[in-house]
């Protein structure tokens, strides 16, 4: 039921030997994947399709869901001309800040809860 899957993230951030490795190999997958180049953060890849995802994109801010449909917008119209947007105007790492995974992360919490109030039993003495 995990949207996001396991993760080894946790245990390279708690191993400061691996984090010096592994640090520089992510930031260059990260440029490599391109979403940048377009104006894109990473949690603007998220399959929205998902009902946990459509359930925290609900749950944004009028102002990051405006923020977030002006970048699909401009990587809409950065894909249609076949064109990176100029380097200036890329997103920076540094503001590549995770906006959604704290909602999906509560609504899966939730969800699980439900489960476990859904699931209990009640027995008598």
């Amino acid at each position: 039921m995990n949207v996001l899957g396991p993760s080894l993230a946790p245990y390279i951030r708690s191993s400061r030997t691996l984090k010096k490795y592994v640090t520089p190999i992510a930031h260059w997958y990260a440029d490599l994947m391109g979403y940048r180049k377009m104006g894109l953060k990473y949690d603007d890849l998220q399959v929205e399709e998902s009902p946990q995802v459509q359930r925290a994109l609900g749950r944004l801010t009028p102002r990051e869901t405006y923020d977030r449909s002006f970048r699909f917008k401009i990587a809409s119209d950065c894909d249609l001309h076949h064109k990176p947007l100029p380097k200036e105007q890329w997103s920076k790492p540094e503001d590549d800040k995770r906006y959604l995974q704290p909602h999906i992360l509560n609504v899966l919490k939730e969800e699980e809860e439900r489960f476990t109030w859904d699931t209990m039993t009640v027995q008598r003495k």
